[in-house]
């Protein structure tokens, strides 16, 4: 200080003072720059969870099919999304082609197990070391091991030293993925019984069935009803050929979306007591007298059965309709049905919201039977008569030359 003061000639007292505020100055920003440090450690993984939020999609496009997919896992149809959207209806076709038809899946944000670093994780770390923390500093404010972070760095490192930390995420996320070959591929033999089931139209369920039953203890050979149905009906599905499509009892070679369904739509039955107000012995299965209805139609509506399940004995009932499915031809159908059986066997009958029940409350007083409806789009609530249903196809397809069956009565387990 006193070489400064003869150097710049000045009292060593006026120096002394310079010297004193320097001193307070660098001071004043030195604990400015700690308390920034430390407030930048603090917000840091606040940060980083902003950081990780998924963006928004970019496009207006990208903005728009989601928005339609959005409207469409709402229940709305084509037209009243595109109508929505302000776009014409030829656009939410091309939006669907885009998917093969079928309804696009939500993207849902993977939740983080704990085990492995996650994003924030990753961004997190790369801010501290920015800030020079040392290595035991991170894992300290991460609440992971030293060991954990080191290897973090020592894989993800680029070869100049840099710490990316989107980019070590994806490569993470690549060198954890255990990509298995499908069950249907990997197991010939296994392979082969569901073929061997399929040319005998065999349902995925009785398949899947069969072969837990057959191999109880060898879980190689046991495989759910979906993983059949996926491979037949799924684009992309692999292990099965698509020409077992045909042995399906629907027939189709597309899994049936719900875009194409008719939710919330059409005509409306009147005056419905729901299923939810039908005696609770119902669900009990203890007693005979439960039906379960539904209509099949044919291809281009030209031919039409009534089928009727009791749910405790599993005793099925089909009616030819050869002129028609009219409410009045229904309720005839299901009349002569029911006329024959004593009362005891008479109790309620659940039916969808087909409109061919649009004159129920006549057939509620023709039979003496308490008519209640499911919900829509709610084929499980009548699960015995869909069951039914599935069985009855498989006997009569839907073609236009197959001959139209007469009244039969059947059993079935």
């Amino acid at each position: 200080m006193r070489a400064a003061a003869r150097e710049l000639r000045v009292s060593s007292g006026q120096a002394r003072q310079w010297e004193n505020e320097r001193r307070r100055a660098w001071e004043q920003t030195r604990r400015q720059r700690e308390g920034l440090e430390r407030r930048a450690v603090r917000d840091s993984a606040r940060v980083a969870e902003e950081l990780a939020r998924g963006r928004a999609p970019r496009s207006d496009v990208e903005r728009r099919d989601t928005q339609y997919w959005q409207l469409m896992r709402c229940g709305l149809t084509n037209t009243a999304a595109c109508t929505i959207l302000g776009v014409t209806r030829r656009t939410g076709g091309r939006i669907r082609a885009r998917q093969r038809q079928q309804t696009a899946t939500p993207v849902r944000p993977e939740t983080p197990s704990g085990r492995y670093l996650s994003l924030p994780e990753r961004l997190q770390i790369a801010d501290l070391l920015a800030l020079g923390l040392s290595m035991r500093a991170v894992a300290a404010e991460l609440g992971r091991s030293p060991s954990t972070v080191k290897r973090e760095l020592d894989r993800h490192r680029d070869d100049q030293g840099r710490y990316l930390p989107r980019g070590a995420d994806h490569s993470a996320q690549l060198e954890r993925r255990r990509p298995r070959e499908h069950k249907l591929v990997a197991n010939a033999k296994l392979r082969l019984l569901v073929q061997r089931k399929l040319n005998r139209c065999w349902s995925p369920d009785e398949i899947s069935g069969w072969l837990r039953h057959t191999h109880p203890e060898n879980q190689a050979m046991q495989l759910c009803p979906e993983t059949i149905y996926r491979a037949l009906l799924v684009p992309g599905g692999q292990g099965l050929h698509k020409r077992y499509c045909r042995k399906l009892r629907t027939g189709r070679r597309i899994r049936k979306s719900r875009w194409l369904t008719r939710s919330g739509h059409g005509s409306v039955v009147r005056n419905m007591t729901m299923i939810d107000q039908r005696p609770a012995e119902v669900e009990t299965k203890e007693q005979v007298g439960h039906w379960e209805g539904d209509l099949i139609v044919g291809v281009g509506s030209a031919s039409a059965m009534m089928t009727l399940r009791e749910r405790k004995t599993h005793y099925g009932i089909i009616v030819n309709l050869p002129l028609d499915h009219t409410a009045r031809s229904v309720n005839a159908a299901a009349t002569a049905a029911f006329a024959t059986m004593p009362a005891h066997m008479r109790r309620t009958l659940t039916w969808d919201q087909g409109v061919e029940m649009a004159r129920h409350r006549e057939l509620a007083d023709a039979t003496g039977v308490k008519i209640y409806f499911a919900e829509r789009s709610s084929p499980w609530q009548r699960g015995a008569n869909e069951n039914f249903n599935g069985l009855a196809r498989q006997y009569f397809p839907t073609c236009p030359d197959t001959p139209r069956p007469t009244s039969r009565r059947s059993r079935s387990s």
